[in-house]
């Protein structure tokens, strides 16, 4: 198996100091990997290492996370998340490509595919979620919490410690023991970074905004048809394996396959799934 050699970058988008994680052949179809919560463009190191010789793979950091560096006063919504790799991907000439969605990665990506539906080549969906029967109870009390409610800042950043943050990893799984700490260890390290507790904490109560725009990305998917990959976890304590099967309301042809694992399914589950993206890129072609 070919390793690709990955380049670790940054540009400047709008005043914000974007980081990203680039490998494979800037003339080869794009596959643009959009991180979750809490974590960065590290979770994609091995996914990066075994698709970088097959395709163009860019990862780039959300301000608020990983390595990107944001100006004091940058306001934390995903709206602005979605500004900023928009005019990311501007930036660097990525589109078209295929779209990697995972958590946070679905509410930015979807913004992305409404904004500029020409953009989109394909879409890989992982536990990324946009359907209301995919929301666990868990999550559901989660997006409750709203901008100046009583206590919600608080609850919020109880989420935001080192037990959580591992159990995000390990819940769910298989076998724990599979699970590197490297992962939990990592994000730990960037949310106890000055200011990014309060940034992780204003998008949490910005995620709200997310649900409302379900109908709107859920009729985008309908008339657009993208070809659609969807990679589920059956463990994810927030994301449920019914919002995986609602894809295929809006997108019939999309392929579906479940993993007996958690939220980062990659984590655990990544010798079955780099093959199914591999083999879904491939089917693309040339213009993916």
């Amino acid at each position: 198996m070919e390793i690709p050699q990955v380049a670790h970058r940054f540009v400047d988008v709008g005043g914000v100091r974007v980081f990203y994680r680039e490998a494979g052949d800037p003339g080869a179809p794009t596959l643009l990997l959009l991180h979750g919560f809490p974590s960065s463009s590290a979770q994609y190191r091995r996914l990066i290492d075994a698709l970088g010789g097959r395709c163009h793979v860019v990862a780039p950091d959300y301000p608020g996370s990983g390595q990107t560096e944001a100006p004091p006063g940058f306001t934390y919504t995903f709206e602005r998340l979605a500004d900023v790799i928009e005019g990311f991907v501007e930036r660097l000439g990525l589109a078209p490509f295929t779209l990697y969605a995972f958590d946070f990665g679905g509410p930015v990506g979807m913004r992305l595919a409404t904004r500029h539906p020409e953009w989109i080549a394909g879409l890989i969906v992982q536990n990324a979620n946009a359907y209301d029967e995919g929301l666990s109870d868990l999550a559901r009390g989660l997006t409750g919490h709203r901008p100046g409610l009583p206590g919600a800042r608080e609850a919020v950043a109880e989420l935001l410690v080192l037990p959580v943050t591992r159990s995000q990893y390990e819940g769910g799984t298989s076998d724990p023991e599979r699970i590197a700490p490297d992962g939990w260890t990592l994000d730990q390290h960037y949310l106890d970074l000055p200011g990014r507790k309060d940034a992780q904490i204003d998008l949490m109560l910005d995620y709200h905004t997310n649900l409302g725009l379900y109908p709107v990305w859920q009729r985008w998917l309908r008339e657009h048809r993208p070809p659609t990959l969807v990679l589920w976890g059956t463990g994810d304590a927030f994301f449920l394996v019914p919002g995986a099967r609602a894809y295929l309301r809006d997108l019939p042809d999309a392929e579906l396959h479940l993993f007996a694992t958690g939220h980062f399914a990659l984590e655990e589950c990544l010798p079955e799934i780099a093959p199914l993206i591999a083999g879904f890129l491939e089917r693309r072609g040339p213009a993916s």
